[in-house]
């Protein structure tokens, strides 16, 4: 099964190459791996896209929450999220062809974010099957190049618990105290 795992940890070098050896040294295939920062400067957040049976998953999750920089790991797979990605396609776009491209463009809610004599750069954002879907359209006309961003996900209406928020501000403050 396909699972959607976020971590917040604290915002230093060395962190995201520690999370990734940790799935490497297991074995586990990581499908998505995407890390940025939060609205605290000193948390990130780190978004995991893995396949794993329940054991697998727990496994994973008490290895994260043993990194000395895991601030809160959480499984949003049973949870309401919202998970989007983001994908760059760079398309052939023959004279003959533009207003073809363009329509498939505008039905996905694309935008074309470049143009050139014989191409077209198309930026879509969304779910997975979405970006796919589109993706096996543009075929049809020549796909130069192409890049993803891979999942980011937030969970939907909760609030984080005052004491997790308090947690997350006590660790993010020492992470931010150890690099002076």
């Amino acid at each position: 099964m396909r699972h959607t795992i976020s971590v917040l940890v604290n915002n230093h070098s060395g962190v995201l190459s520690r999370v990734s050896n940790l799935f490497s040294a297991r074995g586990y295939n990581i499908d998505s791996l995407v890390v940025g920062i939060t609205d605290d400067p000193k948390v990130s957040r780190i978004t995991i896209v893995v396949r794993g049976d329940e054991r697998v998953i727990d496994q994973v999750e008490k290895q994260l929450n043993k990194l000395i920089d895991t601030i809160k790991v959480v499984d949003l797979t049973h949870d309401d999220f919202i998970a989007r990605d983001l994908a760059l396609i760079k398309v052939k776009a023959e004279p003959h062809t533009r207003s073809q491209v363009m329509e498939i463009v505008q039905c996905f809610d694309g935008k074309i974010v470049d143009v050139a004599l014989k191409s077209f750069i198309i930026e879509v954002t969304g779910k997975e099957s979405k970006i796919n879907a589109m993706v096996e359209l543009l075929k049809n006309y020549g796909i130069l190049e192409m890049v993803r961003t891979g999942e980011v996900a937030i969970s939907r209406g909760k609030k984080v618990h005052e004491e997790t928020e308090k947690q997350v501000k006590v660790k993010a403050g020492k992470a931010g105290q150890s690099n002076l």
